[in-house]
């Protein structure tokens, strides 16, 4: 087999062939680029949930039918995942990064001047798939970070990313209310226009670690999702848990567009705000886990999240204005759930097997994805067909799912992480 290590590109004298590779401390410009990045690339995922309300008279197309839009991008950011993320293992990861702005923000575009609800589909499933763009930065963050470093970096990262997820639905029902649905989606692309441009300016070349073929790449998640018990558990618990959290935003916009609210994207993209405590108390949950052990993160986690969605039962039997305020404290108490488990299965993950973070991480995204489309499909369903004490059922349950998961004991022979999971 052939090796291409292609050009070396120094950073501060250092290339970016190995974690051990950057002596220096990396500038504060620098990770900041790479949190607003992740954030940023990964927002463009839930751009649409506050507008599914409102964009659905304007091309003619079912409540039912508008729904798929953010289960088609789900679906696109899981097979992005699965089939391009072991991508960077193999090849630079910055030529990857570029590739994927450019594809990005041509799926924007047309996302933006989309004329019937199937040209918007398919323009869900394109943005999906080149937003795993993210996926490349964070281990990008990771390889370019001394040891000394590598930890605040990559959190400081995954900040950025949780902040460009609950964010961005702020923006975007901001921007739709004040200047239409077309217009969030020409400054998605504009904002990736700025990551493609800072990326080719600031990122060094990254020298590939191994020389897999792609059908050795993909066929080696297989053996990682058979090999690792630990793994099977972290990606089925997130997988439940997103399942819930998906159908909640993606039902959201309509929900309180329909009576007895009548409110319009501005109000339902600022439930968003909501989830930012979440996203800032990522670090929180990091520290929990290096003292208390990520498993007890994420017991806790997977419970705060069942707390939260079952409160929502309590909506039939208050006043309009306390149900938005119940609204808003379950959004707090899940997405601060949702969150810190991510960050404690990761822990858990990357404990598994040090040379192959990227493709563990990938297969529980992938995992996290699907939950997420599934969420999203099964949510518009059952608010079309029962309304939304259906979609706060399936939140509670599939959360009580993923907590049983987290609860069951792990195999006595089982691999990986079992003593660093706790």
């Amino acid at each position: 087999m052939t090796t291409n290590h292609g050009p070396k590109a120094p950073l501060h004298g250092a290339t970016a062939a190995s974690p051990q590779a950057a002596p220096g401390k990396l500038p504060q410009s620098l990770v900041f680029f790479l949190a607003a990045g992740a954030g940023l690339s990964v927002a463009t995922l839930y751009y649409s949930q506050p507008l599914l309300g409102v964009l659905g008279g304007d091309i003619g197309a079912s409540g039912h039918m508008v729904g798929w839009v953010p289960t088609m991008t789900q679906i696109g950011y899981a097979l992005g995942i699965l089939l391009l993320a072991p991508l960077g293992d193999r090849y630079d990861r910055r030529s990857i990064i570029l590739t994927k702005a450019a594809v990005l923000i041509l799926a924007l575009f047309f996302a933006a001047l989309a004329p019937s609800i199937w040209f918007l589909l398919a323009a869900s499933l394109m943005i999906g798939l080149s937003a795993t763009l993210a996926q490349d930065i964070v281990p990008s963050a990771a390889h370019l970070a001394p040891d000394s470093q590598r930890g605040n970096v990559v959190g400081t990262v995954m900040t950025g990313l949780l902040l460009g997820i609950v964010l961005s639905r702020v923006a975007s029902g901001v921007v739709a209310a004040h200047f239409g649905w077309r217009v969030v989606f020409f400054g998605a692309a504009a904002s990736i226009a700025l990551v493609g441009v800072q990326a080719w300016r600031t990122l060094p070349r990254f020298t590939p670690a191994i020389h897999h073929s792609y059908g050795e790449l993909l066929g080696s998640l297989a053996q990682l999702w058979r090999r690792h018990g630990e793994l099977r558990r972290a990606t089925l618990s997130q997988g439940l848990l997103s399942i819930g959290f998906s159908a909640f935003w993606s039902t959201l916009a309509v929900m309180l567009y329909a009576a007895p609210f009548h409110l319009g994207s501005e109000v339902a993209g600022a439930f968003g705000l909501a989830g930012a405590a979440g996203a800032l108390a990522a670090p929180i949950a990091g520290r929990i886990s290096d003292r208390k052990g990520p498993g007890r993160v994420t017991r806790l986690g997977a419970g705060l999240v069942a707390l939260s969605f079952s409160a929502l039962f309590l909506m039939p039997f208050v006043s309009p204005q306390a149900q938005l305020w119940l609204l808003a404290a379950s959004a707090i108490g899940f997405d601060l759930g949702v969150q810190a488990t991510l960050i404690a299965h990761q822990a858990i993950i990357y404990g598994i097997d040090h040379s192959a973070r990227s493709r563990l991480n990938a297969i529980m995204f992938v995992g996290m994805f699907i939950g997420m489309a599934t969420g999203s499909a099964l949510g518009s369903v059952l608010q079309a067909q029962w309304g939304w004490m259906a979609v706060s059922a399936l939140a509670t349950l599939t959360a009580l799912g993923a907590l049983a998961v987290r609860l069951w004991p792990a195999q006595a022979g089982m691999t990986g992480a079992r003593q660093v999971a706790g």
